[in-house]
């Protein structure tokens, strides 16, 4: 799917029925072998619309960095929140994804009056919630967090990769690429990796009887 700007068209209707502050939340990161997963929390100002939001999958990492400040300097309020590598093995990764989007929501003051979510719906929030199928591309909140998320997620890859090149953070952020497999494969597991996530094309290429590495 090409990329298509999201609309207030939700938000605005919950604002004619009664409801003040929207917020929409989104998380990143939820398939990478590397690196906590993000959330973010939105509400966006209803009086200064920020045009180019959408999905932050289908936005320029440029662009992307450029929304984010316009976001956050914009909104009526953003959080953000983390759920790192070892809570992610403890928890699996579908909960630890659920509670970076409590932990971000619960950041937001003033507190929104309903909260938005990409397919979601977040347990033990105290907040009227509504899930949206592809909410990241549908809704300008959801899109706003999405942008803030990977912006955020992609800053703390970078400084990873800053203090241990080996496993080129910078440039795969944490996913399963070719490049990111091999460097598995040579060095083994970090303590930035989801020691729970086991990558098949990764052991499918090891010879019979080889060892897995470290921390598998």
């Amino acid at each position: 799917m090409g990329r298509v700007e999201a609309t207030r068209q939700v938000e605005d209707a919950l604002g004619r029925a009664g409801f003040v502050h929207v917020a929409g939340v989104d998380e990143v990161g939820r398939g990478c072998l590397a690196g906590p997963v993000v959330a973010a929390a939105v509400i966006l100002h209803p009086d200064r619309p920020i045009p180019g939001l959408a999905d932050s999958k289908l936005v320029p990492p440029a662009e992307r960095a450029t929304l984010a400040g316009l976001i956050r300097g914009g909104a009526i309020a953003w959080a953000v929140a983390e759920v790192g590598p070892a809570d992610i093995d403890r928890m699996a990764i579908h909960r630890a994804s659920l509670e970076s989007m409590y932990r971000a929501v619960r950041q937001l003051a003033p507190q929104p009056d309903v909260v938005l979510v990409d397919a979601f719906r977040i347990p033990a929030l105290a907040v009227a919630q509504r899930g949206i199928v592809h909410g990241d591309r549908l809704c300008a909140s959801i899109a706003a967090a999405s942008i803030v998320a990977k912006v955020h997620r992609d800053q703390l890859m970078a400084a990873l990769h800053d203090a241990d090149g080996r496993y080129g953070y910078a440039r795969h952020k944490g996913y399963a690429t070719p490049e990111h497999l091999a460097a598995l494969q040579r060095f083994g597991y970090s303590p930035h990796h989801r020691h729970s996530f086991r990558p098949a094309s990764l052991f499918d290429k090891m010879p019979s009887g080889g060892d897995p590495p470290p921390g598998a």
